[in-house]
């Protein structure tokens, strides 16, 4: 059975990032979506082990602590991690797993080497990504001068990812990210079994 493939997917927020994942689970099958863990209180809609994994701040630094984390960062004052335990065993299993975590948690996977697919969700242009945030309405406006600024900050390590996709019209860039999966999967060297088995080696 070939192992899975790990998918890290970063887009400063407003980018319309969980819009495209919603729809890419749904599209491709064996997919899988990292629940994260975090300390942010849940906001309108959102529900626990489906959203986030919502938890202490005591409860993550004790998890964080026992090196259960494969990347965390603090985000806004809230935690944010990754459990290692949750996608060594989607891979292990053969399923697809989409980790969907800023710039910084990327970067800390990068580091330790793990095996993933790094792509970068960015938005149209700097004046469209301003337009999202304030047309959604939820946060203050010194808390998106602050996320402008930190996207400003962070799309300059987008050219350390494998990929970029620009989320300028929805089906297209969609597209682009159910492209970059199947192309993945049909890699070669993931597929040495197939191979021997069909030329009977």
């Amino acid at each position: 059975m070939r192992k899975g493939i790990l998918f890290v997917m970063t887009a400063p927020s407003g980018a319309g990032k969980t819009t495209l994942l919603g729809g890419l689970l749904e599209e491709v099958p064996g997919l899988v979506y990292s629940v994260s863990v975090t300390t942010r209180p849940p906001r309108r809609g959102e529900a626990d082990g489906r959203s986030y994994h919502f938890t202490t701040r005591a409860e993550f630094e004790t998890m964080l602590a026992a090196g259960e984390f494969l990347e965390h960062a603090v985000v806004y004052d809230h935690y944010y991690g990754t459990r290692r335990s949750v996608i060594e065993k989607a891979l292990a299993a053969g399923k697809d797993i989409i980790l969907d975590i800023d710039v910084r948690g990327a970067l800390q996977v990068m580091e330790k080497g793990y095996p993933g697919v790094f792509v970068y969700i960015m938005p149209p242009s700097m004046r469209e990504l301003e337009r999202r945030l304030r047309g959604r309405a939820t946060d203050a406006e010194e808390v998106i001068r602050k996320r402008l600024s930190l996207a400003r900050e962070e799309m300059g390590y987008a050219g350390r990812y494998d990929y970029i996709v620009v989320n300028d019209r929805l089906a297209v860039a969609r597209g682009e990210l159910k492209s970059i999966i199947v192309a993945e999967r049909q890699r070669a060297a993931r597929n040495a079994d197939l191979i021997r088995r069909i030329a009977g080696k």
